[in-house]
């Protein structure tokens, strides 16, 4: 019995020690990169109580729809999911109409159906190799979960669009390539996607590049993680509950040993 819990905690601890050791080599090496500080903005769904701006998102739905979806996907993302952020079914089947998929008849031919609610978004290329090749060989990323995928996510996604500057005199820029200011190395392949009135917003907001970053960002970020609110709301519950519990354990150890107490 003895030599099984020795075996046991010998084996976690040497599981937990190579773990410490990888996680060391992890910040050494992003130590040793070059830090970039992205502007911290004040985002409706940061914090414990933080909830999605649903205007925001329609318009961020908006700008990938006539910007990001001619290089990016979203494959984990189908389009009876946008009635989470306020569209009716009418206007999601309309969405969804926009775009055709590839299925098999009964004859089992491939055809081209319009999309329906129930499909994912649909890819704007067939498959990675015709994305490669019509990027110069770099594949553009899914954008389903890129806010989860990068540190800082909603940060990162706004300083990115909007980082695009010109390049100091003494940069040289190779051709294909952009200087932005808030990219590793400041050269990126991907071109400025955002311009003064590059789409006309449906509710007539202003459509600023910065303003276009915050919509999209807000958008993704609901991609990302959908069920956000109601797990903040479920966490929130939790600890009222917990604190409520806490206090009525309190009162009523007191009141058990009071008569102890007056002896």
């Amino acid at each position: 019995m003895i030599k099984s819990l020795l075996l046991f905690f010998s084996s976690h601890i040497s599981k937990l020690f190579i773990s410490l050791v990888i996680i060391s080599l992890s910040n050494f090496s992003f130590a040793a990169g070059e830090k970039i500080s992205y502007p911290q903005l004040n985002w409706s769904f940061s914090g414990i109580l933080g909830t999605f701006d649903r205007a925001s998102q329609q318009r961020g739905l908006q700008v990938y729809k006539e910007v990001c979806s001619g290089c990016h996907g979203m494959r984990l993302l189908a389009y009876r999911n946008l009635k989470s952020i306020g569209y009716n079914d009418d206007e999601i089947k309309a969405f969804a109409a926009d775009n055709n998929v590839n299925t098999i008849n009964d004859d089992g031919e491939v055809v081209e159906r319009p999309a329906r609610p129930s499909d994912k978004f649909v890819s704007p290329y067939p498959n990675d190799k015709a994305a490669r090749a019509a990027n110069g060989g770099a594949y553009p990323p899914d954008l389903s979960l890129i806010i989860k995928a990068r540190p800082d996510g909603a940060n990162y996604l706004h300083a990115l669009l909007t980082g695009y500057v010109d390049a100091p005199k003494d940069q040289k820029v190779p051709d294909g390539m952009y200087y932005n200011k808030y990219y590793s190395g400041n050269l990126i392949g991907m071109p400025q996607p955002l311009y003064e009135d590059g789409v006309e917003y449906a509710d007539g907001t202003k459509a600023t590049p910065d303003q276009m970053a915050k919509d999209v960002t807000a958008f993704l970020a609901w991609a990302s993680e959908p069920e956000m609110e109601d797990r903040k709301r479920l966490g929130v519950s939790v600890m009222l509950f917990l604190f409520l519990l806490t206090a009525l354990s309190y009162f009523a150890m007191k009141q058990i040993w009071a008569p102890i107490k007056e002896k």
